[in-house]
């Protein structure tokens, strides 16, 4: 298995070439969002961060449904510019505090390398 390190240049190509198990695998979350902020895929470990089940979030918004603490203009509108210009790649501190203790972590936001879907990774500080 490829070793894919958090904040790597080439995140979204290493986490593009591994199955969905590998993904829940990752040591950091990983959630992959359409352009419009639909949920995709949302690893296991993010849930573990969040205390949300995986499988319970597919489907639904990040910025509204799941996540609303980030629908601010540090990460929702980091997010916007980025899809916007088809280059999202960004990487920034953030509290979550919707529905859980505050948690302070790093996010990474990358445009994936096929198809209109981006990438949030999250590792705890």
């Amino acid at each position: 298995m490829e070793l894919v390190s958090f904040g790597q240049g080439d995140i979204e190509n290493a986490v593009a070439k591994l199955g969905k198990g590998a993904v829940d695998s990752l040591a950091f979350g990983a959630i992959q969002l359409d352009d419009n902020g639909k949920i995709l895929q949302y690893n296991a470990t993010e849930g573990a961060i969040t205390g949300r089940d995986p499988k319970a979030v597919i489907g639904k918004n990040f910025f509204t449904d799941v996540a609303p603490c980030t629908k601010t203009p540090q990460f929702f509108g980091r997010f916007q510019d980025g899809v916007k210009n088809k280059n999202l790649n960004v990487m920034f501190e953030y509290t979550f505090d919707y529905n859980m203790a505050p948690t302070k972590v790093k996010v990474h936001m990358k445009r994936a390398l096929t198809g209109d879907s981006n990438w949030i990774f999250v590792k705890r500080v």
